[in-house]
């Protein structure tokens, strides 16, 4: 965590992009888990995702064609069906034996579910079912093909880590988050107590309710409360749940490469009339995600020079848990053993 790379773990399900941003017979190409990627989605609607290289000579597919079936190299023409196998040489001569089923270009296990493109980044080879992460997390309260009504996406230029640490850190919010909407009187600090309990892949800050003063949350119905849950391989959900509605936030911190990192904030809601606000919510979204992005380049400057970091309890203890987290599952995996939990149950205090 000292330094400005992370180790990047796998072996779990990243979302990549929501589905929205591809469409039937196109393709994306991306830098995730410091790998090259084409995403696509096929004529029949399904999603899949290739290694972006052509195992020829090595140019990226992603400057070829898509017919909704095969891609096609832009170079010499091979084509790749949506599991990664060749299916074409077109330079073949009717001489010439060439087995192309034997030939790949490489896929990931991809799945769409709750709007996203969610990707499966193997340890050992193996397939997701095979692996200590079958499926990627449900969302609460929303069916799995229930897409998110907002989404946005701040590229990090800051490791994994730093961008986990930064959204989990429950004391930044009167420093880093100001605004005229929102801690308007920011440096008056107020003592908080909250209890945390182990959950799945991670740690949660346990239902509570929320203050009833707060007219935010009044459209939401009575008896307000709120969870909000911690998991790797970077995720953070946050269920609030009236007496009429509930709304479901969920934050992602995908890893392009161990310095650089995507953050996307989404959020789906079961009240109907969130449509005309659309513009106003996405544009406050933006500005308070890019105070966070704005503070962790900021930290780079005194990062470079690798100095020793100092986490205080009760308000960096959830930085410890990730780190611990992390260590947890590199560990389990490499000795071959379940993964276990190393988060305890207990109640943290703090000023904010």
């Amino acid at each position: 965590m000292n330094n400005l790379e992370a180790d990047l773990l796998r072996g779990l399900w990243y979302v990549a992009c929501p589905s929205s941003e591809i469409a039937a017979g196109k393709m994306l190409g991306k830098t995730l888990m410091g790998e090259p990627v084409l995403i696509g989605r096929a004529a029949n609607g399904s999603v899949f995702a290739l290694r972006d290289i052509c195992p020829h000579r090595g140019i990226p597919l992603r400057h070829g064609w898509f017919d909704g079936e095969t891609v096609q190299c832009c170079y010499h023409g091979w084509r790749f069906d949506t599991g990664g196998t060749c299916v074409e040489i077109p330079s073949t001569h009717a001489a010439q034996t060439i087995d192309t089923s034997k030939i790949t270009c490489g896929a990931y296990a991809a799945r769409e579910q709750n709007g996203l493109i969610w990707i499966y980044f193997p340890e050992n080879g193996e397939r997701p079912e095979d692996g200590r992460q079958p499926a990627p997390p449900l969302l609460p309260d929303f069916a799995a093909d229930a897409a998110p009504q907002l989404a946005i996406m701040l590229p990090f230029v800051c490791s994994v880590d730093h961008a986990a640490l930064g959204l989990m850190d429950p004391t930044h919010a009167a420093f880093v988050h100001t605004s005229w909407w929102f801690k308007k009187n920011a440096k008056r600090l107020r003592p908080k107590e909250k209890p945390f309990a182990p959950s799945e892949l991670g740690w949660a800050m346990v239902r509570h309710k929320l203050p009833p003063q707060n007219i935010a949350y009044k459209v939401l119905g009575d008896d307000v409360t709120t969870e909000i849950r911690y998991a790797l391989p970077g995720l953070r959900i946050e269920h609030i749940q009236g007496s009429k509605h509930s709304v479901v936030g969920l934050t992602s911190i995908t890893p392009i490469d161990s310095t650089h990192t995507e953050v996307r904030q989404m959020f789906w809601a079961s009240m109907g009339w969130v449509r005309p606000f659309k513009p106003l919510i996405r544009h406050l979204m933006t500005v308070f995600l890019d105070q966070d992005r704005r503070v962790v380049v900021q930290q780079r400057e005194g990062l470079k020079y690798n100095p020793k970091l100092m986490l205080i309890n009760d308000a960096d203890t959830q930085g410890r848990w990730w780190m611990q987290l992390k260590d947890e599952w590199v560990r389990s995996g490499a000795e071959n053993r379940p993964f276990q939990n190393p988060v305890k149950a207990r109640t943290l205090r703090w000023m904010s």
